[in-house]
């Protein structure tokens, strides 16, 4: 298995997306939020919301203060809900399960501190220059690009959340180095990252993806 950890921006998703495809692995990645939001019984946009973040901190509060068997603080109905730790949960499952069959790429969800330690898993931590991964937000938006879209501060606030989940569910620190077998700047191509990768991991490196139409 490989496990995928990025910076929000850096192409770190698509640098899997061609890992998975040259190795014809399953992608442990966005697409399943829909299964995990169907078969945990809510819509997808709910699942989409709560991904890879951390329940404000009066949320968690009180959910305590509840289960602490303080009555009377918020209904029960309100404490249950879906929440940041329910999508934490069912993801942990997910990559759990995932690691059980093997042949896959998981991108995010702390997968790097929940199969730390393992001989058959690689670490891989993708980053870029704030510049590069401004230019990456802008053409993948192309010319939806809505006004007063700042990428900048989006990519920072997503590394915030992104590393505030790993902080909150498993006490790592997302940039720690010691957590991954490879650090790479996706500046390099995303082809080409994705070379050194499997070269690395002592993978065969196959041939490179063509990009979709």
């Amino acid at each position: 298995m490989i496990t995928v950890s990025r910076e929000f921006g850096s192409g770190g998703s698509e640098v899997a997306r061609i890992l998975a495809e040259r190795l014809e692995w399953k992608l442990i990645d966005d697409p399943l939020v829909a299964e995990i939001a169907r078969r945990a019984n809510v819509s997808p946009e709910l699942a989409r919301r709560y991904d890879e973040c951390v329940d404000p901190w009066f949320h968690r509060m009180f959910k305590a203060l509840w289960h602490g068997g303080y009555e009377g603080v918020v209904s029960h109905g309100q404490l249950d809900a879906f929440d940041a730790e329910a999508m934490a949960g069912l993801w942990t499952r997910v990559i759990r399960e995932s690691a059980q069959l093997g042949h896959c790429v998981i991108v995010g969800r702390g997968a790097q501190c929940l199969l730390q330690g393992r001989k058959d898993v690689f670490h891989v931590s993708v980053f870029a220059e704030m510049e590069q991964r401004i230019r990456n937000l802008r053409g993948a938006l192309r010319r939806h690009v809505p006004p007063g879209f700042d990428p900048g501060l989006m990519a920072e606030e997503s590394d915030q959340r992104r590393a505030d989940y790993v902080r909150r569910y498993f006490d790592e620190d997302w940039k720690d180095y010691r957590l991954y077998q490879m650090v790479i700047n996706s500046a390099v191509g995303f082809e080409a990252a994705a070379t050194a990768i499997l070269t690395a991991a002592g993978l065969p490196a196959g041939q490179p993806v063509q990009p979709p139409a």
